[in-house]
């Protein structure tokens, strides 16, 4: 066999591999820097059940962030989190682990051991074949379900995933749990039955998964949607939360949602900032504490100046602890600079403005500022161009529609003068 011809066979065994790789993971730069934060908060506690799933995203993602040692170190740490988490030394949770070093070895131009790496796929498939012979191992299925849940995936397809994943194997009881949670996810609102039955699986993946604490919380959220008094078990759980190590999938910023919707607010602060003091240097407790007192400064009429400023301050911890966050924490600093002090905001506001930002996030930042523009500095006209730009991005989503939404509104009242220019932008608007 040529040497072009030994090249083109190793690649077609390489893209039959199920690993990262091959899962069509390919966001931008600044969606995988956002998402290697995600996992940071996630954490590294010994005996957490998504370790090696951990590992090998984020080795995965050093890759595409041009990291290549490090993307092999992570992958390394994967297998020998699997081997800890199984206690074995080999088994078929390996095999995305090997695909992904066969990838990285060919990528480096290491073609002998990539190829020793397609032989140990090929050899624990024979070894540990999966029990339905038309299906992927139900190892594979739920490390695949896992990952494409973080990049925002189809919910159903990844609720899918995991049911069979769990069908093939039950006594995994974290994958039934996430099939459940993605289930639940993607049913947001339903009708009574469905929502019933929702309910019922969720109390029954509780008494099997008891010490998920995420799940928990969803599911204390989704009965107290129904209209459940869920005051005394939400401080109950709190507590359960506080005991436990530091990690965004024990589920405190879900819970504080629930303090804020259906506790108090008040509450919520107090709870984030007690979460805080014990963990003082933990970048996801400061970014909660923030949340919650962002919350309260947008429910007080006017706010206190001590809480605007242990907003601000937290906020600005948050981001240079990470200078890759989520655009709305920094659009979230803006808006509460708004609140006392204008030139700070205008300042933060033109500088977002003038940054290299996906389309989303564009959209995100236009429909923001036309907001802060209207309600904050009564400069309604300057107020409508933003929303005409938001509106302008053919990205579907709630931003979109709520700029739509306000300039029709403007267009119906016949009075702005800016009607007839806001009437020919609707209408020669292009859909996504």
């Amino acid at each position: 066999m040529s040497a072009a011809q030994s090249q083109t066979t190793l690649l077609s065994k390489l893209e039959a591999l199920q690993c990262h790789f091959t899962w069509g993971l390919d966001p931008s730069k600044t969606n995988f820097l956002r998402l290697r934060d995600m996992l940071v908060d996630i954490g590294t506690e010994e005996g957490t059940r998504w370790l090696g799933h951990i590992y090998n995203l984020r080795g995965f993602i050093q890759y595409k962030l041009g990291l290549t040692e490090d993307a092999q170190s992570f992958f390394n740490k994967a297998a020998e989190a699997f081997r800890q988490m199984r206690k074995a030394d080999d088994g078929p949770w390996l095999a995305v682990n090997y695909g992904n070093l066969a990838w990285l070895h060919h990528h480096l131009g290491d073609q002998a051991e990539s190829e020793a790496y397609l032989s140990k796929v090929e050899a624990l498939m024979k070894k540990y074949p999966s029990p339905s012979q038309d299906e992927l191992h139900p190892e594979i299925y739920a490390e695949k379900a896992w990952t494409l849940m973080k990049f925002s995936a189809d919910r159903a397809l990844v609720s899918d995933y995991f049911q069979k994943a769990f069908r093939m194997q039950p006594d995994m009881v974290e994958w039934n749990t996430s099939h459940i949670m993605a289930l639940s996810g993607f049913y947001e609102d339903c009708d009574t039955g469905m929502e019933a039955d929702i309910l019922e699986k969720m109390r029954v993946a509780k008494e099997q998964d008891p010490e998920n604490l995420l799940l928990a919380v969803y599911y204390l959220e989704r009965r107290a949607k129904k209209g459940e008094r869920v005051e005394d078990e939400a401080r109950e759980l709190a507590e359960n939360v506080l005991r436990n190590p530091v990690s965004s999938y024990n589920g405190m910023k879900a819970l504080l949602r629930v303090y804020r919707n259906y506790v108090s607010i008040d509450e919520a602060v107090d709870l984030a900032e007690k979460a805080l003091e014990q963990h003082p240097d933990v970048r996801y407790l400061k970014r909660c504490a923030a949340l919650t007192l962002k919350w309260k400064i947008f429910h007080s009429s006017p706010p206190k100046q001590s809480m605007v400023d242990r907003a601000i301050s937290l906020h600005e911890e948050v981001i240079s602890l990470s200078p890759d966050c989520p655009l709305a924490t920094k659009i979230d600093l803006a808006s509460i600079y708004a609140k006392s002090n204008h030139t700070k905001a205008e300042q933060m506001y033109q500088e977002l403005l003038k940054s290299d930002l996906e389309p989303a996030d564009k959209q995100l930042l236009y429909n923001t500022y036309a907001k802060y523009l209207n309600y904050d500095r009564q400069d309604q006209n300057k107020s409508l161009k933003y929303h005409m730009k938001a509106a302008a991005i053919p990205h579907q989503s709630y931003f979109r529609g709520n700029s739509i939404e306000v300039l029709r509104k403007v267009k119906n009242t016949r009075w702005n003068p800016m009607c007839r220019e806001i009437q020919e932008f609707l209408e020669n608007l292009q859909e996504p």
